[in-house]
């Protein structure tokens, strides 16, 4: 096939050149949806192809390079890698950015009030409160245009049951939500090392000491149902936010915009229930975190109240996201995706008996020839 061919079928210019039209402009066509310069066309003999297994989900915004004897859509090995790793790698860098900004206002604010460490306090509790908020802007401005910006398990598990996100991700993004977690955790724990030392002592490390500045740790006058149910509040609350600030009928914020809200949000929890529990929300936030202080602080980090680390921010934010979204949808949503708003047998069956009849219907203007 020749060029005339090609330009006759599936080869179109990816914008009309304003003054020559017998030109394509900055030398780049399209093939097939794809980006595909003129010289890579004039080089190699028939139709420009893309190869199969880059055939699917490919944005069509990429170029088409030429590599070796085929057209692919990546400049080099790393772009393809990455293409393929981008969703899991924002989510662990965005909720790494999270644990960053609260275990790091957790520290400051904490380990400033003894006189070893700093002659006068670095912040008080709603600095906490600040720290976490613009730790949750942060890193879903900075996952958000990958991955959604997630950055929270049961945020995750919340969307694959009621928005239909693919549940075969569910365990690719919960992984790298921990993964990002244990090393935020970790690289604020090297910041603030020789603090811990003079707040404990060197080398020493208790959970009843510092352990709290990483993981969450109930207050001793809560009982395990009140935990549970703290998590639970807090967490349902922060799923119907998230929800409501990109459900497209109710009034979202514009572009942009919605990291913004989500900081107004969490700051608000963490000033309104946050002393009981320390408002975990998150299970990556707390067991990403909790597996580094295992590693200096021991195994009494997961022994703690009888498996608390389970049953209050692990299993407490989970429960909690999905009564927040069955609470939104009941009441809100009217969007297909929710499983709330699937046709039922009658439905359907009345929307194939008016397909029907709209196909079977003579057009306007046509006689109606026995």
């Amino acid at each position: 096939m020749n060029k005339q061919d090609l330009a006759k079928t599936d080869l179109q210019p990816a914008s009309q050149p304003s003054d020559h039209h017998d030109t394509f402009e900055d030398d780049i066509v399209r093939v097939r949806g794809r980006n595909l310069s003129k010289q890579d066309i004039e080089h190699r003999e028939g139709s420009p192809t893309v190869h199969e297994d880059e055939e699917e989900d490919l944005p069509h915004s990429l170029y088409v390079y030429k590599h070796a004897n085929h057209i692919t859509s990546f400049p080099n090995r790393w772009s393809r890698i990455r293409y393929w790793l981008r969703e899991p790698a924002a989510e662990f860098l965005g909720t790494m950015i999270l644990v960053i900004f609260g275990n790091g206002v957790d520290c400051q604010v904490v380990l400033s009030t003894n006189t070893n460490v700093s002659a006068t306090p670095k912040g008080e509790y709603l600095s906490i409160s600040f720290g976490w908020g613009v730790g949750t802007a942060m890193g879903v401005w900075v996952s958000g245009g990958y991955s959604g910006g997630h950055i929270n398990p049961a945020v995750t598990i919340a969307l694959a049951t009621f928005r239909e996100f693919p549940w075969y991700k569910v365990p690719i993004y919960v992984i790298a939500q921990v993964l990002g977690a244990f090393t935020g955790a970790l690289l604020t724990y090297a910041t603030y090392f020789h603090a811990l030392d003079a707040y404990e002592g060197k080398g020493i490390r208790t959970v009843p000491g510092t352990a709290s500045l990483f993981a969450t740790y109930a207050m001793d006058y809560e009982t395990s149902v009140s935990c549970f149910f703290d998590e639970f509040l807090a967490t349902s609350l922060l799923m119907i936010g998230v929800l409501a600030v990109t459900d497209k009928k109710n009034g979202p914020p514009p572009a942009g915009l919605v990291p913004l809200v989500l900081f107004i949000l969490v700051l608000g929890e963490g000033a309104c229930l946050g002393m009981n529990t320390a408002y975990a929300i998150n299970p990556a936030r707390d067991l990403g975190p909790r597996l580094m202080t295992w590693i200096f602080y021991g195994r009494e980090v997961f022994n703690y109240r009888h498996q608390y680390w389970l049953w209050t921010p692990i299993l407490g934010p989970i429960f909690g996201a999905l009564a927040g979204a069955l609470i939104y949808d009941t009441f809100c949503f009217t969007g297909s995706e929710s499983v709330l708003n699937r046709p039922n047998t009658t439905a359907r069956r009345h929307h194939e008996r008016a397909m029907r009849s709209a196909r079977d219907k003579v057009p306007a203007g046509v006689d109606n020839i026995a």
